[in-house]
């Protein structure tokens, strides 16, 4: 197996996670929004992958699949509404209609991209120290 290859594969990956951190930050950070410029409250936005199938030219060998972004798109399910007249985006009932962030949701989605993110860089230092070792082979 050529290991550029599989290192372009896993930068792919590492890019994907990259964003998913990215997007579960921004989540983190708008929990409590309940106006943004659109009028109402924060929605949660989700990240999907789909695969990507990478073809090598002339090798004749298998294709080999690499991970990358489908889209990013609100979560349409709908926020809390919460009773509290005081606040400034509430309604004439007194409801405030909260983001629809779940923080625990967005925790175990940091761990898990944390994670991944992790081990694809476990996988480019170990075809780093397979190449040198090659390198020192050859000498």
């Amino acid at each position: 197996m050529n290991l550029i290859s599989g290192i372009d594969i896993t930068a792919g990956a590492l890019n994907a996670q990259r964003t998913r951190l990215d997007i579960v930050a921004q989540n983190i950070a708008n929990a409590q929004t309940t106006r943004t410029p659109n009028g109402g409250p924060y929605q949660r936005e989700v990240v999907s992958f789909e695969t990507e199938l990478v073809r090598r030219v002339g090798s004749g060998g298998p294709s080999l699949q690499s991970v990358k972004i489908a889209s990013i798109a609100p979560d349409r399910t709908p926020g809390q509404q919460v009773y509290n007249p005081q606040h400034p985006d509430a309604g004439p009932d007194g409801l405030v209609t909260m983001p629809n962030v779940n923080l625990s949701y967005e925790m175990v989605d940091l761990i898990t991209a944390s994670r991944a993110y992790e081990a694809n860089l476990t996988v480019v230092k170990n075809a780093r120290q397979m190449a040198m070792k090659a390198l020192e082979i050859g000498k």
